[in-house]
């Protein structure tokens, strides 16, 4: 029993070094100008611009990992096919990569000085050191939330209720809208929730991928960054406040949202 306390002990103290202390340091920095301090942070021109790229980047890459994310559930859920185990394995990839690492791929995969990149730039596309890169960055990080909140509400789903729909005269898109969607559509919700807070916040393979111009590819993580570096660390911290108080109210609201998608009644 006193061994089991000290565990505990221990377990809190590290947590309280790892996690407590640092949001303390930043709660304390970003709070210290008060409401107007954070007000002037985001007026700043720079601040604007990157909170325009981040916003639209953000939603366009949910959009994108809500989708792909349902089909490839979808895919492994109910199909069977050669390479079903690799891929389920190779969906938690971007989980278990360093996201600057995964910036690094895009770049040496889409980058101007790589075959598909050059063909890409021969069509008039740009991936690498783009928007089109920041979007791709966020779908690859992001995806696997998408995939692991949508698969256990497919699986619970009863063929049974299809096949009845298909014989009673029903097509594919009224089996899909009427059956299909309503109970999944929690679950992707739920999972599109948690890929905006992931993507909202995603600071490693955006720096390696956007190439950071203000304006067009500078995003809000990587803005932080620069005012840091600049020795406009209040205004970084305040911003920062801002970012946390976002994603950790989106993470809730997945949460709450997959809590309801597993509770909710089939049938």
């Amino acid at each position: 029993m006193r061994r089991a306390t000290w565990l505990r002990a221990l377990v809190v103290a590290w947590l309280g070094l790892l996690v407590a202390l640092p949001v303390g340091a930043l709660l304390w920095k970003g709070l210290a100008g008060g409401v107007d301090g954070i007000v002037e942070a985001l007026g700043s021109p720079g601040c604007r611009d990157a909170l325009r790229v981040s916003l639209w980047t953000t939603c366009v890459s949910t959009l994108l990992a809500s989708v792909l994310g349902t089909v490839l559930a979808w895919a492994l859920v109910r199909w069977e096919f050669p390479g079903r185990r690799l891929l389920d394995t190779l969906v938690d990839l971007p989980v278990a990569m360093p996201t600057l690492v995964i910036g690094l791929l895009l770049v040496a995969a889409t980058g101007p000085l790589s075959l598909p990149g050059a063909w890409l730039g021969a069509l008039g596309v740009q991936v690498a050191y783009a928007p089109a890169g920041i979007v791709a960055a966020l779908v690859f990080v992001s995806l696997p939330l998408v995939v692991r909140a949508v698969e256990p509400a497919l699986a619970e789903l009863d063929p049974a209720e299809e096949e009845a729909a298909r014989t009673m005269g029903a097509d594919e898109l009224t089996v899909l809208r009427r059956v299909l969607l309503p109970p999944v559509v929690p679950a992707i919700a739920a999972g599109a929730v948690q890929a905006l807070a992931r993507a909202i916040a995603e600071f490693g393979s955006v720096a390696a991928v956007s190439g950071n111009v203000p304006g067009r590819t500078l995003t809000v993580p990587v803005w932080i960054l620069g005012e840091v570096e600049s020795g406009r660390a209040d205004r970084a911290a305040a911003v920062s406040v801002l970012l946390l108080g976002l994603a950790l109210g989106l993470h809730a609201l997945g949460r709450a949202l997959a809590a309801r998608a597993v509770g909710r009644p089939h049938g």
